[in-house]
């Protein structure tokens, strides 16, 4: 099964050649971009550290290279067709429908660009008689990356779609996509007033139906919202730009390009065979023990990036290869990453517990003392589930190293399992912030290679670079569709109307509790953690507080029950960011990721019914 769009067919002489010089043309300054980027933030931390002046214009100068970045990094991916999208059902259609959906989901891809074409071009130019304020130029020099992006993953598509089936199945498959548009379009004036139906005709049912179908998760999420908005609301398509913008612009995800290269960095380097060298001489005897390596380690890295997508970067890259080469399937692996992506939503510095303190006023400092203890209660049960797994692993093979032997290793893979920590003390210490503190792990996995362990291959950079803006991109533009979605549902009045609801809710405080894991198990799903407590935070934790919950113990709750829907398939976005970074389809993930979360859930329930959980050490 492919996680890509499109089908492999024969080249086509001068649209190969046409499509590959393109490529070119998108890839190198995809990876120049990151490169840059890189050194821009690394460069403010000197500045700003070292020197004691700070330059007043390096995040800003990084977040319009980031836009950038982001959708040229959408481009290469929809090219080289990485963008993740679910195929369990297209996988086992007969090979004539197969190739339909195929041809579908370019479609698909195709007409939301088409859709939201001009309005970005609208967007971009509203946006040029806004001057930034430290580099004094006009806006017109980030936002352009929008409509420049859209253009050219559009002129991409139509490349593949040339490239794809005949055109008799083109134009049948064309033709049925157009029906179901029109289809829609007529029918707006008798959705309108359905008012809050529509949430469920577009939001479940568009959205839901498009992923099932094979069309990439971006591209369903942001038809889905493009259709409630322009066939539902007077709302101008511009505004869903904007907030696409807002999604994937956001400063602090600059951290999953950099911790993606960072991984990249730990393999390239020999860091990552040093570490993992020495983790399984430690652990290689016991059954599972390397899954366990892998709920430890997120839960040391967490929260240190501010996007679970970049912790997830940052330790996958490492653990993954040596997994699959003791026999661990990679949906497993793709199914226990993102349930310790969930688990360790709480861990500190997390920047959905920053963003709660800020907007609710419950103490950060509390936030992050409490936060420590239910990511460990949710990792040992995640533990327990991976001992029942690998009860029958076959370690006949595997002998118990000397403890000598196991002592060199350590030696040896201590630069690199310093990594983490040094990574979290720049961060505690205020040497860097959540955003730049990747560029300290980069300059010291550069450091080390040359120096330590003596390996760093030029010829791989550029190649690395490039991998690192397509599933960036990738990730990204799942995030500013989701964000588009986000802001749909709260045009729709359905913020206010849960929170209303569920304060008139009967039985009290646990009726109250258990609603909210549920509401923010659904609402994890489709919101990332930050626009979720925006818009959701300022409203229940005053009901919360009314009926004599601890605000810390409630913020848990929250968080692990967002972080369970956001890393749940089929709308959990978490869980396809887990699957780009493994490289993994998202069908193999799909039965193993069922007992972990059964698991977490059961966590959220302790944590929820047990304050002491959440407030014992405060």
């Amino acid at each position: 099964m492919s996680s890509g769009v499109g089908v492999a067919v024969a080249p086509q002489g001068w649209l190969t050649r046409l499509e590959t010089g393109l490529g070119w043309l998108v890839e190198v300054p995809a990876a120049l971009l990151v490169l840059a980027d890189i050194l821009v933030l690394f460069a403010g931390v000197v500045a700003r550290y070292v020197l004691h002046d700070p330059l007043l214009w390096s995040d800003e100068l990084a977040s319009i290279l980031f836009l950038w970045l982001a959708m040229l990094g959408s481009v290469v991916a929809l090219r080289r067709g990485e963008h993740m999208r679910m195929t369990a059902w297209v996988g086992r259609a007969a090979p004539a429908r197969r190739a339909q959906l195929e041809l579908l989901a370019t479609f698909a891809c195709l007409a939301f660009l088409a859709l939201v074409a001009a309005p970005a071009w609208e967007y971009a130019a509203d946006e040029q008689a806004i001057t930034t304020p430290a580099l004094e130029i006009s806006n017109l020099w980030r936002a352009a990356a929008l409509p420049v992006g859209i253009g050219l993953m559009g002129l991409f598509a139509v490349l593949r779609l040339a490239r794809s089936g005949t055109v008799g199945q083109r134009l049948k498959v064309a033709v049925a996509l157009a029906a179901v548009i029109g289809l829609f379009w007529w029918a707006g004036p008798v959705l309108a007033p359905l008012g809050r139906w529509n949430l469920l005709i577009f939001f479940v049912g568009v959205a839901g139906g498009c992923v099932l179908a094979g069309i990439p998760i971006a591209f369903a999420f942001g038809l889905a919202t493009f259709g409630y908005l322009a066939l539902t609301t007077q709302t101008p398509m511009m505004a869903l730009v904007g907030r696409m913008d807002e999604g994937m612009s956001h400063l602090i995800l600059l951290a999953v390009p950099l911790f993606v290269f960072l991984g990249l960095l730990i393999e390239m380097t020999g860091m990552a065979r040093a570490m993992i060298a020495f983790l399984a001489a430690l652990l290689g005897h016991v059954r599972g023990g390397l899954s366990y390596v892998l709920v430890g380690a997120m839960y040391l890295v967490s929260g240190i990036s501010g996007s679970k997508a970049a912790d997830m970067a940052a330790i996958a890259p490492a653990l993954f290869p040596e997994m699959k080469a003791r026999g661990a399937r990679p949906g497993d692996l793709v199914a226990l990453l993102a349930a310790t992506g969930a688990q360790t939503e709480t861990v500190p510095p997390s920047l959905v517990l920053i963003t709660i303190g800020s907007v609710t006023g419950v103490s950060i400092a509390a936030l992050f003392t409490g936060g420590l203890l239910p990511a460990l209660v949710l990792g040992a049960l995640l533990c327990a589930v991976v001992w029942h797994r690998y009860q029958g692993e076959d370690l006949s093979g595997v002998q118990r190293r000397p403890r000598a032997e196991v002592f060199k290793l350590f030696l040896i893979a201590l630069p690199a399992l310093a990594l983490p920590f040094v990574i979290r003390a720049a961060v505690v210490q205020g040497v860097a912030t959540a955003t730049e503190v990747s560029t300290l792990g980069i300059a010291y996995a550069v450091l080390a290679g040359l120096l330590i362990y003596r390996q760093f291959d030029l010829r791989r950079l550029l190649p690395m670079l490039v991998d690192t803006a397509a599933l960036s991109g990738a990730i990204l533009l799942i995030i500013g569709t989701a964000t588009g979605m986000a802001w749909g549902l709260t045009q729709s009045g359905f913020s206010r109307w849960l929170a209303q609801s569920m304060a008139a809710l009967p039985g009290g405080a646990p009726m109250f509790m258990a609603v909210s894991v549920l509401a923010f198990v659904v609402l994890g799903s489709v919101l990332e953690g930050i626009p979720a407590i925006v818009l959701f935070g300022p409203l229940l934790f005053p009901i919360a507080r009314q009926l004599g919950i601890h605000e810390v113990h409630y913020a848990m709750v929250v968080v692990l029950s967002m972080g369970l829907g956001l890393f749940a398939p089929p709308l959990g976005v978490g869980y396809y960011a887990a699957c780009a970074i493994g490289r993994v389809s998202p069908d193999l993930g799909l039965r193993p990721i069922v007992g972990y979360l059964a698991a977490l859930l059961v966590g959220v329930v302790v944590v929820a019914a047990v304050p002491w959980i959440s407030i014992g050490f405060l």
